[in-house]
């Protein structure tokens, strides 16, 4: 594409964004899945001018989000299994933080990118947790999101001979509930904040697991990590600063019994292969935390082999993230 529409089509993405976050909001998808309406009906349904709700159909049926039949509207595929309130898959928890927490933050990316930090520093994570409703919003989403990566790890092979794990900073226990699935044998447990042990307890009990997936309360930089046979570190390390990224891998070493394992996942960068889904992510992190980045796994090796680990495997975990293994040396 030539002439100015390249630069204006990128340029227009904010603007696409919002027409999705008001949507969902407004509960537009949930209305029109539990039956076709035109705009008007739509509009007396939900309240809404009827002029501008044409505007906004027209609009979301050009983003492939819903298709019009005999002057009614529908979701399309994408948007009934995403987007709709109620169902296992929603992401509506998810694009709310977006729209309320991290969007915003983005408008200070010149800013940040003058400074290196973020316009609003400290742990912006723990507001997330404050509101019960907001935080299984979240939690609901992310659930979503990362069960491709159970997935695909509970695929891996070792699972039978490392006998337990720890999920650090496992938040409600999806991806260790996935595992112990795949693995009856395995001895799971979640650590991450106190505040989250609500929220754990609810998801087990809705999974049916009970008591196979253990939580322990605590703050990982605050004290030595549960003592297993494989630490997980999923999208944890691109939160923090480099020298606590090595604090941690450090702690992972201390509490891996011999010859166990480390699992680090993050969206890795390379720059001789830019993709921009990674680069938005690391930038997410240069608005969002203070000191957060993604980083190349040439430096993620270099901290492991400094943490004492005595080997280290690396190869790709889903499209969006890498995963890196390393094993600390038996006796």
């Amino acid at each position: 594409m030539s002439g100015p529409e390249a630069v204006l089509r990128i340029a227009s993405g904010a603007r696409a964004a919002q027409v999705l976050f008001s949507a969902v909001e407004l509960g537009v998808f949930t209305a029109l899945s539990a039956e076709p309406l035109s705009a008007d009906e739509l509009a007396g349904k939900l309240g809404l001018h009827p002029a501008a709700v044409r505007d906004l159909l027209s609009a979301l049926a050009a983003l492939g989000l819903l298709a019009r039949e005999s002057g009614r509207y529908r979701p399309a595929e994408a948007a009934e299994t995403y987007l709709v309130a109620g169902r296992p898959d929603y992401l509506g928890g998810f694009l709310a933080f977006l729209d309320g927490a991290l969007h915003p933050a983005w408008r200070g990316l010149t800013e940040s990118l003058r400074t290196g930090r973020p316009v609003r520093p400290g742990d912006p994570y723990g507001s997330l947790y404050t509101d019960p409703a907001e935080r299984d919003g979240f939690l609901n989403a992310m659930d979503v999101l990362n069960r491709p990566i159970g997935a695909a790890l509970a695929r891996l092979g070792g699972w039978r001979l490392a006998g337990s794990f720890v999920d650090v900073g496992g938040a409600r226990g999806n991806l260790a509930a996935q595992l112990v699935r795949a693995h009856p044998g395995l001895e799971a447990t979640v650590f991450d904040l106190p505040a989250l042990r609500p929220a754990f307890d609810a998801h087990m009990a809705a999974l049916g697991l009970g008591t196979r997936v253990r939580f322990e309360p605590g703050d990982f930089f605050a004290g030595p990590l549960p003592e297993a046979d494989a630490l997980i570190f999923g999208h944890v390390l691109h939160n923090w600063p480099v020298e606590r990224r090595r604090e941690l891998l450090r702690k992972a070493h201390d509490a891996l019994r011999p010859g166990g394992r480390v699992l680090v996942y993050d969206p890795m960068t390379d720059e001789r292969r830019p993709r921009l889904p990674i680069a938005l992510a690391s930038l997410n992190m240069l608005v969002w935390s203070d000191g957060g980045a993604e980083y190349p796994v040439g430096d993620l090796r270099g901290w492991l082999f400094e943490a004492g680990f005595a080997s280290v495997t690396t190869g790709p975990l889903t499209p969006s993230s890498t995963l890196v293994v390393a094993r600390k040396a038996p006796r």
